[in-house]
């Protein structure tokens, strides 16, 4: 029985985002607590390319009457991705992160919520930190911005939402599964936004509720008024936005264990102290969720660290802290889409 789950394994590093092997099994032990023997292999017949059943079955040597059904129950549990194209319904292999891990929203436990824990700094170091490009990005809040700074619809979390046609709000499964396990943070929990595709996904496996975009501003502001980091995906037309907390989301809370978090992430801003309006207030420094700031009399800004969110602008008192944009030959253009973003991060894997 292991051996299907050892071929999923792989199957799943094959995809894009990855699922490397441990010494210590735990990705196994991941796979067995989600999928069955049957659901493994029907999994990977499936590719990143959505598909009607129909093509499946048939290069599969299956029965499509029976792969639907088995399909549709295994999208409802989070283990493949289903669509709606033009009336007809259409599935796809998901990778772990982002998509498998996150669909099970609604059916953590310890054990799993363990497992994963352990897992995630494997995962994220090949995913993350052994490719150039990444599966999200950091952009400022836009009350971090100076009057009159140019900025590409992309780069605001505002001009994202308002491009939107459909909306889904969930919870943060960083902020749940800390909660489950005794940690975490008191930080506001529905903060998740999904849009088209990804967006009809969560309502129908009811990982989250449709909302208008005024409501999405709402909470946008509410997060940033938390601290939260604005993470969208790493493309111009993205389909989704995190809103993520240093204490609990997987990607920053690895990330900050790094000496130079600034050069893992996609970002085209940074913050910069304006030492004669600066009163050593210290707000900043509470405020930054990559410990890039340090008070000697007055802030100082460690570049290596400073990932340009903009938090550490909108609660400083005396205006000190600015935010300030890279030189035009450091400027990160996303890829257009997330075809195009994952076959980038295929090709710095060597995947064909």
């Amino acid at each position: 029985m292991s051996g299907i789950y050892k071929q999923l394994a792989i199957f799943l590093d094959h995809l894009p985002a990855g699922y490397p092997a441990t010494e210590s099994g735990v990705e196994l032990r991941i796979l067995k607590r989600l999928f069955s023997p049957e659901e493994a292999e029907a999994a990977m017949t499936l590719t990143m390319i959505p598909e009607p059943v129909a093509g499946v079955a048939a290069r599969n040597g299956r029965d499509a009457t029976e792969l639907e059904k088995q399909f549709a129950e295994m999208a409802d549990k989070g283990l493949v991705f289903r669509i709606s194209k033009r009336g007809k319904i259409l599935y796809s292999a998901a990778q772990f992160v982002i998509g498998i891990w996150e669909y099970h929203l609604n059916s953590l436990d310890e054990g799993l919520v363990a497992d994963v824990n352990e897992y995630m700094p494997a995962l994220l170091k090949q995913g993350w930190l052994d490719v150039k490009t990444k599966q999200l990005r950091v952009v400022p809040v836009s009350k971090s911005l100076a009057a009159g700074m140019a900025v590409t619809p992309y780069e605001a979390a505002e001009a994202i939402l308002n491009a939107q046609s459909k909306i889904v709000v969930s919870d943060c499964i960083c902020r749940k599964e800390q909660k489950l396990i005794g940690k975490g943070c008191d930080k506001p929990m529905e903060t998740c936004f999904s849009f088209g595709a990804a967006a009809f996904y969560y309502e129908r496996n009811g990982l989250g509720r449709s909302i208008d975009k005024a409501e999405a501003l709402e909470i946008l502001k509410s997060g940033v008024e938390a601290g939260l980091v604005l993470q969208p995906g790493n493309q111009q037309k993205t389909s989704n936005i995190c809103m993520c907390c240093g204490c609990c989301c997987g990607i920053l809370k690895n990330l900050k264990t790094l000496d130079r978090p600034a050069m893992a992430v996609h970002s085209n801003y940074f913050a910069r102290v304006d030492d004669t309006a600066c009163t050593g207030c210290e707000a900043c420094v509470e405020r930054c969720q990559m410990d890039a700031i340090t008070m000697d009399d007055i802030a100082r800004v460690d570049l290596q660290r400073c990932i340009g969110c903009g938090l550490c602008v909108t609660d400083c008192p005396s205006g000190a802290m600015q935010i300030v944009e890279k030189n035009a030959d450091d400027r990160y253009v996303p890829p257009k889409n997330m075809l195009a973003t994952y076959m980038k991060i295929a090709q710095e894997r060597g995947l064909r």
